[in-house]
């Protein structure tokens, strides 16, 4: 019998072995399969034939809206269906308490660092008529109807469906939240037992779907990078404000190479390892300008390659979508500062600081949107009689900037995922681990 046993137990290490090797030569294919695409989208960009650079914006509007489309569901779905599972125990406190102190700490820290550069660039004033010029490009429809006050507002639905129609991120994410744990406080009926099994088969669907995504997804890389390389070969995303665009850009790069893995390292994470099992996520969030449209892609690379437990993915990657905006952080703050000195505001210290957790909080309450960030800074600016034609001069190197800002907010939400995920390794009750698999 003791032999009969240890056989079963041979089999099932040999079994575990070859699945764990054939799970990473795939992961390795699926990543230079990627790359290639990415190079191969580049290079046909840059040759500049107008016909296939056309077919290349095609290509990566349907798949910018195939990701839309499939992100604000599978929020929903995975927030309901962890938040049921998790709601009646202390897996979710745990789970919570670590993604929110993550989410916070690198935010502060991508806000400080840019302060920290812009003191020592200091960029200088632009002349009083170029920031007048800029007037006329800064989106006044938009303008009209922005107020912090109503942006904070806006989060709270009071119709069900329209979250989901607008596509109001934080908004679904009350909704999911609200359901998730009434759920998981409901009575275990007969009742609530069907409500789950409609909920989860929906999310299986969902899953399925983002399965045919990933299938596709190197012909979108090769548009995606098409489409950038093109601009970038016809000069459209050229020029600067010189220090300024040299603080955003170099704020950023700081806590995407530095802060996030040194981070990671004190951890106990080898940040080169998580980067590159989070790397076709990243790749996504470059081109599509949109951490929530990304989610899907990051939660497959989470759960697939970083093998974060189901538990943790799904529940602190959605909310890190919404409320970790290390990029966007930066981008208020500095934007804020540079328009604010411009407009001949003392900036002392206290007030830089001041604005530094303004800025945080302003981050937390934007939603992955294309954009988002800057039409946050722009409420901001004019809530304070603060002149915003500079704003316009910025925005036509803000599509670079958000590009930037968006790869940096996806890094930090796999940052805080797996360094969670770490922590908790062990500590979390494996009995109600969501049994559906993304791939």
């Amino acid at each position: 019998m003791a032999d009969n046993k240890k056989q079963v137990d041979v089999k099932e290490t040999a079994q575990s072995a070859i699945r764990e090797s054939k799970a990473k030569s795939s992961q390795g294919r699926q990543f230079l399969l990627w790359f290639g695409a990415l190079i191969l989208g580049g290079i046909l960009g840059w040759l500049g034939i107008q016909p296939l650079n056309e077919f290349f914006n095609f290509v990566a509007t349907v798949f910018t809206r195939l990701f839309q489309f499939i992100a604000v569901p599978t929020i929903a779905l995975a927030v309901i269906t962890t938040l049921a599972a998790l709601g009646n125990n202390k897996d979710t406190s745990r789970i919570f308490s670590h993604a929110l102190f993550y989410t916070l700490f690198t935010t502060i820290c991508a806000a400080a660092t840019s302060l920290c550069l812009y003191l020592w660039i200091s960029p200088g004033n632009l002349p009083m008529d170029i920031i007048n010029a800029g007037q006329e490009a800064v989106p006044m429809q938009k303008l009209g109807v922005l107020s912090y006050y109503d942006h904070f507002l806006s989060v709270i639905p009071n119709n069900v469906l329209q979250p989901f129609l607008t596509g109001n991120v934080l908004s679904v994410m009350l909704i999911s939240a609200a359901v998730g744990l009434a759920l998981a406080f409901m009575p275990k009926t007969d009742n609530r037992e069907q409500l789950l099994k409609v909920i989860n088969g929906l999310q299986e669907l969902s899953f399925t779907l983002i399965r045919a995504l990933l299938y596709v997804l190197p012909l979108g890389i090769i548009a995606f990078a098409g489409q950038l390389s093109a601009q970038i070969e016809a000069g459209v995303i050229v020029g600067a404000l010189g220090k300024y665009t040299a603080v955003v850009i170099g704020g950023n790069a700081i806590q995407f190479f530095i802060i996030l893995p040194l981070i990671m390292l004190l951890r106990g994470l080898n940040p080169v390892k998580v980067f590159r099992k989070m790397a076709p996520a990243l790749a996504v969030a470059l081109f599509t300008k949109s951490s929530a449209g990304t989610l899907p892609v990051t939660l497959a690379c989470a759960e697939q390659n970083l093998k974060a437990n189901p538990k943790v993915s799904r529940f602190v990657l959605p909310i890190c979508t919404t409320i970790n905006m290390n990029g966007c952080a930066a981008f208020i703050l500095v934007t804020s500062l540079f328009v604010m000195q411009n407009a001949g505001f003392e900036l002392s210290m206290t007030t830089m600081i001041t604005w530094l957790f303004i800025s945080v909080i302003a981050a937390v309450g934007n939603a992955g949107v294309p954009m988002g960030c800057y039409f946050l800074t722009l409420s901001l600016m004019s809530s304070i009689g603060a002149p915003i034609g500079l704003l316009g001069i910025i925005l036509p190197i803000y599509t670079i900037i958000d590009m930037i800002e968006t790869a940096e907010n996806v890094w930090s939400d796999s940052a805080v995922c797996a360094m969670t995920d770490n922590d908790l390794k062990g500590k979390l009750d494996d009995s109600e681990i969501p049994n559906t698999s993304i791939l």
